[in-house]
């Protein structure tokens, strides 16, 4: 018999009328994502580490799930990439949110991910995927309407 293993990318975008030095403090505050995550309600370190490649950050949310995330990529003022180590119903979660200069007041914010299951069925993982366009678009709404203020 043998596995089935369901695999996707999501990739959402935002611009954000804000200079990229202020959008990159908040992204890279990584414990501070209840300001603009929807649905998390505390976050925690898990490491020594606090910035860069090797932070470990536990993430709660509203309904008591949890997610254990490493951080696996950082350049300052650019990017950071994680993954999740469990908490989700995948087999694998790589994620970046990346940010690029539009001109000095104005930047675009991706976050995009692969991740796969080998848990769930084609339903299900469909109905996860457009849970994942639906959770990255409404936060990174929230963070474009709190960076905007």
């Amino acid at each position: 018999m043998s596995k089935s293993y369901y695999s996707e990318n999501v990739k959402k975008t935002v611009i954000i009328n804000s200079a990229q030095k202020k959008v990159w403090e908040e992204l890279s505050n990584i414990i501070g994502l209840s300001s603009w995550v929807m649905d998390v309600s505390n976050t925690v370190f898990l490491s020594k580490i606090k910035r860069g490649v090797g932070a470990v950050r536990k993430i709660t949310f509203n309904d008591g799930n949890t997610i254990e995330e490493h951080i696996v990529g950082w350049r300052d003022g650019e990017y950071l990439s994680y993954i999740a180590v469990n908490g989700l119903p995948l087999r694998a979660y790589h994620a970046t949110l990346s940010i690029e200069r539009m001109d000095p007041k104005s930047v675009c914010v991706t976050w995009q991910s692969f991740f796969n299951s080998e848990n769930m069925n084609g339903k299900e993982f469909s109905e996860f995927v457009v849970f994942l366009k639906s959770f990255y678009e409404e936060s990174l709404k929230k963070l474009r309407t709190n960076l905007e203020k």
